[in-house]
């Protein structure tokens, strides 16, 4: 039985999960789609850009967000005295660097689903009359579904157990930053810790196999209706 505390490192946990995955959607399939489907100068090093928080130290990448987006950083200043937004040692912060590290496996995902569309396809809307845009949205995006939701669950996933960058960006306060992740590593300093984190790991596997779960039915449901119509 999960004890107060750790009820609200889950639900902290479930809402910067749920918000990263959300915040980095549309961001996403943009780039997703302009990898696959798009020729340009400087593509090899955009490319390789997305994917830089998977190469560096998590730890690194949680410094950079500090930098640019604390307080005192040109970004997060900015925010703060434009907006009123203040990232570092926030939950918001724990948002942002969930983002920032689940967000290339996302877009790995959904560009995978974006090259496995036969340009045909596109070619024949684009003999009917249909503009970019249009068939983007009427033939691209209705087909590589599957992928945006596996690329949606790795995300969600990855952002439930992400340590590194949310320890450094927003530190391990409790009731505000402190996640599932940063709730075990708390326990692990503490003597007779390992009963919560024996319940806390268990909330986070159920949680990572319910997403992926939920992600290959959605998969499952497109493929159905796809062949039905």
């Amino acid at each position: 039985m999960l004890q107060p505390a750790e009820i609200e490192v889950v639900l902290l946990s479930l809402r910067v999960a749920l918000l990263a995955v959300l915040g980095s959607l549309v961001p996403a399939v943009a780039v997703a789609w302009v990898l696959a489907r798009f020729r340009f100068p400087g593509k090899s090093l955009f490319d390789a850009l997305v994917h830089l928080p998977l190469l560096l130290p998590p730890v690194l990448t949680g410094y950079v967000l500090l930098v640019a987006f604390g307080n005192q950083g040109a970004v997060g200043h900015w925010l703060g005295e434009t907006f009123g937004i203040e990232l570092a040692f926030r939950w918001t912060g724990a948002v942002l660097a969930a983002a920032v590290m689940a967000f290339p496996l996302f877009v790995r995902a959904i560009r995978l689903s974006f090259e496995a569309i036969p340009r045909e396809y596109e070619e024949m809307a684009a003999s009917l009359g249909a503009r970019r845009w249009a068939t983007f949205a009427q033939v691209d995006l209705p087909l590589a579904l599957p992928g945006l939701a596996a690329g949606a669950a790795l995300a969600f996933a990855k952002s439930l157990g992400e340590f590194g960058a949310t320890i450094t960006f927003v530190s391990s306060i409790p009731g505000e930053t402190r996640t599932l992740s940063l709730a075990m590593h708390q326990l692990m300093q503490q003597p007779g810790g390992e009963a919560g984190i024996t319940r806390l790991a268990i909330v986070s596997l159920l949680l990572a196999l319910g997403a992926l779960l939920a992600s290959e039915w959605l998969a499952r449901r497109s493929r159905v209706r796809r062949a039905s119509e």
